[in-house]
């Protein structure tokens, strides 16, 4: 008989697929890349049409041995790395490393690890795609360029071994946007009033909202407004305006892509991206089911398509059917629009049995896997029910040109909600509206007015990064989880409590390439270029032209950016500390978290301590210096020099100035300063050095 060799990227995934097939078929795992530019050096002959250079990578060498010898021993060889553009380049290497030119070999795909999916793979082999090949060979190409010509410029900037990448230098400029707009945003006050309502005959009151005032909209500033609008309505009854009753719908959600997998993993079970992907992909691999073996349970993880095949269309429907009744299923899944190429060669993540629910293999998972195949498995499930329907009431009231809203809902079928609950509905006013009818007059129970301050856009979390990202065109589904993951691990950024803020170190590095690299960290350019990359996959643009029309501007602006570092040396300022060990005065350093003081006598005295700078602003609790610091994670903020015996901090840069208001500390947001008290709410213009 003859005997296939098939190769995979990991041992999980061998397992899984080895039982599917027979005697006849040897399964083996490459673990990943075996051949990638070189990391001691560029790798790209930039004078000769910017060949790339590719090696084994270290380590490799006796799997690779291991891997020729079993295809001297096959009559055929089947290359069955990921569905994507990098396990298409996995296979090409493989194909090189290999010496396969020549040899009986073919490329096999699958969107799932299933018998039947294995099975007509095979059926379906193919030459490997070129296309796909050189459109990451050519995201491979600009990425190294990138990270190779302006490393050294920031290390020369700012004197450590820093990098820089395409697409996280977009990241980070991101999330540092953010930071200023919250740093800069000025709180607005306003003031909303609700009416409580009693209707007549009834124990229950529900409430209305102001909406409207005689003047127009219901624009309250200040505690003076407000109370004139109390005056005017003292001891007044609201009057029914309109009863509008209406039947709603709340559509069912697409299943899962990978973006919207990592948003909800983020919003539901505090994943970070990388640990999602990474569940994910042992989930897609295969996991061990009692009785049946290595399963694996869900689709590919990397795709940004919402569709679903007509097989496992037909077995949710009928699944749905059974279990919730006829009246559950859905119509079908409309598809989003996008301005961009949609990778619909894959389906959406969905469960590959949909008899294999959560509650069957809960006690073969870790609880990680558990959390997250439940949330794929009952999104898919939701994605193929029906709407959840509610009756909807709403009121407008009205007394003297004011006018009040209040709105009664009901769900009176739960449709998809039964298995996927999204946020809650308000239903505490349910069935209060049934005897109110238009020109009722409604008694007051009482008056609420409270008073508000705008706040500011919230901080990047990982999830609605990844969202940001996606809706920019930035990226693509394999590259968000280590894109976040790379910049977080260079400590450019920190994460707490689920927030993403920028440390000092990535500051510094954003303003670099702000100043230097403007075009790398445009959205827009950045967005083109995953078009470009779109366009070589099409076979419609060759990878070679993207890159050298690419590479003069970037080698332009580095050495624009090196004839500007040149005459601006900087060398280690001198602080007024004295070493404690050799009596010298102290040099400021920049190590991996930012600035150190040092003994300028290194390596005879090797005496440190932290660095604090001073601001030049006294402690409102005890009048020493306030100087800035960071968190452990590498988080800014202004403290008092003598902590922990004074614990004043603030996350915004206090002033001299005080409140000419209450008297509290002003703090500095762009150029404006704004009290500390939120309850005074006093703003002015900062004045001018």
């Amino acid at each position: 008989m003859a005997k296939n060799l098939v190769i995979v990227e990991s041992p999980a995934k061998a397992k899984t697929i080895k039982k599917f097939l027979g005697k006849n078929y040897e399964v083996i795992a490459s673990n990943g890349h075996v051949r990638d530019l070189p990391k001691s050096q560029m790798g790209i002959d930039v004078e000769n049409d910017f060949e790339p250079k590719y090696i084994t990578i270290r380590g490799k060498g006796e799997l690779l041995a291991a891997l020729r010898k079993e295809v001297k021993k096959a009559d055929k060889v089947y290359l069955a790395t990921d569905p994507d553009r990098e396990g298409e380049a996995i296979s090409w290497h493989l194909s090189k490393a290999l010496n396969l030119d020549g040899k009986n070999y073919k490329r096999i795909t699958f969107n799932e690890i299933t018998k039947n999916a294995v099975k007509n793979s095979l059926k379906e082999a193919r030459d490997i795609d070129m296309n796909l090949v050189d459109a990451q060979q050519a995201r491979r190409v600009l990425d190294r360029l990138v990270g190779y010509e302006i490393s050294p410029v920031l290390w020369a900037k700012i004197k450590r071994g820093l990098s820089a990448g395409r697409v996280q230098s977009v990241a980070l400029r991101l999330i540092c946007d953010r930071e200023d707009e919250v740093n800069n945003f000025i709180p607005q006050e306003y003031w909303t009033l609700e009416a409580r309502v009693v209707p007549a005959g009834s124990k229950k009151s529900f409430v209305a909202k102001l909406n409207k005032t005689p003047s127009g909209k219901a624009d309250i500033h200040s505690k003076e407004e407000m109370e004139s609008v109390l005056n005017d309505l003292e001891n007044e009854n609201l009057q029914v305006k309109s009863v509008k009753r209406s039947e709603r719908t709340k559509k069912a959600p697409l299943p899962f892509t990978t973006s919207t997998l990592q948003q909800e993993a983020a919003k539901k079970l505090n994943f970070a991206t990388g640990k999602t992907m990474r569940i994910a992909q042992q989930l897609y691999e295969g996991v061990e089911l009692k009785g049946r073996g290595s399963v694996g349970l869900i689709t590919y993880l990397r795709t940004d398509s919402v569709r679903i095949s007509e097989e496992a269309n037909a077995s949710a429907v009928s699944y749905i059917s059974e279990k919730f009744g006829k009246q559950y299923v859905g119509e079908g899944t409309s598809k989003t629009a996008s301005g961009r190429k949609i990778q619909d060669a894959h389906e959406a993540i969905r469960p590959t049995d949909i008899s294999l629910s959560p509650v069957v293999v809960k006690e073969q998972l870790s609880r990680d896997q558990f959390r997250l195949y439940q949330l794929i498995y009952n999104r898919f499930l939701a994605s193929r029910m029906a709407s959840a329907k509610y009756e909807s009431e709403t009121l407008k009231l009205t007394a003297k040109g004011y006018e009040f809203g209040a709105t009664s809902t009901k769900m009176i079928f739960e449709g998809f909600m039964a298995v996927y609950a999204v946020e809650d509905e308000n239903d505490e006013l349910k069935n209060l509206f049934k005897d109110i009818n238009e020109d009722t007059v409604l008694s007051v129970s009482g008056w609420e007015d409270k008073q508000h301050f705008t706040q500011p856009p919230a901080h990047y979390t990982e999830g609605s990064l990844v969202k940001q990202l996606e809706e920019l065109g930035i990226g693509r589904p394999s590259t968000y989880a280590p894109t976040i993951s790379t910049i977080l691990a260079r400590r450019y950024i920190v994460k707490e409590n689920r927030n993403l803020y920028v440390t000092e170190l990535g500051e510094a590095v954003n303003q670099i390439m702000k100043k230097a690299f403007p075009v790398i960290v445009d959205t827009e350019f950045t967005a083109n270029m995953e078009s470009l990359l779109d366009n070589i996959e099409e076979g419609t643009i060759d990878w070679k032209t993207v890159v050298s029309n690419f590479y003069p501007d970037l080698d332009e602006a580095v050495k624009a950016a090196n004839k500007e570092l040149e005459h601006v040396k900087i060398e280690d300022e001198v602080s007024e500390e004295i070493c404690e060990e050799c009596g010298r005065n102290l040099v400021i350093k920049y190590g991996p978290h930012g600035k150190f003081l040092a003994c300028p006598g290194f390596p005879e005295c090797r005496f440190t301590k932290p660095y604090f700078e001073k601001i030049g602003v006294a402690c409102p609790k005890c009048g020493k210096d306030i100087v800035l610091k960071k968190t452990k994670k590498g988080r800014k903020y202004y403290g008092c020099i003598d902590n922990p015996e004074c614990d004043f901090m603030s996350w915004q840069k206090p002033s001299a100035i005080k409140c000419t208001k209450c008297g509290n500390v002003m703090l500095e947001k762009g150029n404006k300063l704004v009290c500390s008290n939120a309850e005074c709410g006093y703003v002015c213009e900062k004045p001018q050095l």
